[in-house]
């Protein structure tokens, strides 16, 4: 563009150089702002970061101890949502990519049902476990195992109802991730396994999915981004306030950002718990961006290796 701007209009160019303008300070604000929460959170929640925070459960109204529990149970729910709903948003974009017909009714309704589920609030998410999860499947199943539906093991507020509606929540996100990376395989690729006679399925295994689990693995990190961070989707299905003991599957569990919640509207001193806002806050950020950053890193040596 460079070489021929001195045969532009000069209108052509002052547009052109206000467009990059706009576009530099977009991106120079965005990072601005990012670093600037940072400053702010490590400012105000650094000098309360110790080992006794780390490793203790709270005490006191959450006003004092640490916050053991809440890193636990918050990591324990994204490897569970992350293993029951990655496997199911591959397979349905394997579906979708591989299989169906573009201008089939049953895609075209698959499509809308994934396109709707992005758009849907978290919140509804949460009013969705606790009714289907909870109170149809959880207690559909005490009933068939306990003979009762009423023997509260599967049918009650939950780690793993939590995981299942996370899992569902972050389906979209997994999906057209996968989706674009089985587009991004050639086709060549494909027509050349199925002329040396394998089927399509052994295509599929062989041939295109190890073509394109990295893109597989970007669908489970923006899950993770996206399910980590989420309070309103959880906050009727099996998130506590507390914890006595370990925590179980088919019990409640702490979670970082239910517990930021709990010290930012329910402590007795304002003033107090604000540093440990700051700090559980720092601690949230950071165990995201540890899942994240282990996701990248096998995502990094799978493309080494390839």
């Amino acid at each position: 563009m460079s070489v021929f701007s001195g045969h532009l209009p000069a209108s052509k160019r002052v547009l052109g150089f206000f467009a990059v303008l706009v576009a530099a300070f977009a991106a120079v604000a965005i990072v601005g702002l990012i670093v600037s929460m940072f400053g702010i959170f490590i400012a105000g929640g650094a000098q309360h970061l110790s080992w006794s925070f780390l490793s203790e459960a709270p005490r006191n109204n959450n006003m004092e101890g640490g916050i053991f529990p809440a890193i636990f149970g918050t990591a324990l729910l994204v490897l569970i949502m992350s293993i029951l709903g990655v496997p199911i948003g591959t397979a349905t974009a394997i579906y979708l990519n591989e299989y169906a017909k573009q201008t089939s009714v049953f895609a075209r309704s698959v499509r809308f049902a994934v396109n709707t589920l992005a758009g849907v609030p978290s919140i509804v998410f949460g009013l969705f476990g606790v009714g289907f999860f909870v109170q149809f499947l959880g207690k559909g199943l005490d009933g068939m195992m306990y003979g009762s539906m009423e023997a509260k093991v599967f049918g009650q507020e939950s780690l793993l109802w939590c995981s299942a509606t996370l899992a569902v929540l972050t389906l979209p996100v997994v999906i057209v991730a996968v989706e674009e990376a089985l587009r991004a395989v050639p086709r060549e690729l494909r027509e050349a396994s199925l002329a040396l006679g394998a089927t399509k399925w052994q295509t599929i295994i062989k041939v295109v999915l190890p073509n394109s689990v990295t893109g597989i693995l970007t669908g489970s990190i923006l899950a993770v981004s996206r399910g980590a961070g989420e309070v309103a989707a959880i906050l009727f299905v099996g998130v506590a306030y507390s914890m006595d003991g370990n925590v179980g599957l088919t019990e409640k569990f702490m979670h970082l950002g239910y517990h930021l919640y709990v010290l930012a509207t329910q402590s007795p001193d304002v003033e107090k718990a604000l540093p440990l806002q700051y700090a559980t806050t720092l601690v949230l950020l950071g165990l995201t961006f540890l899942l994240n950053f282990t996701a990248i890193y096998i995502r990094s040596r799978l493309r080494t290796k390839a």
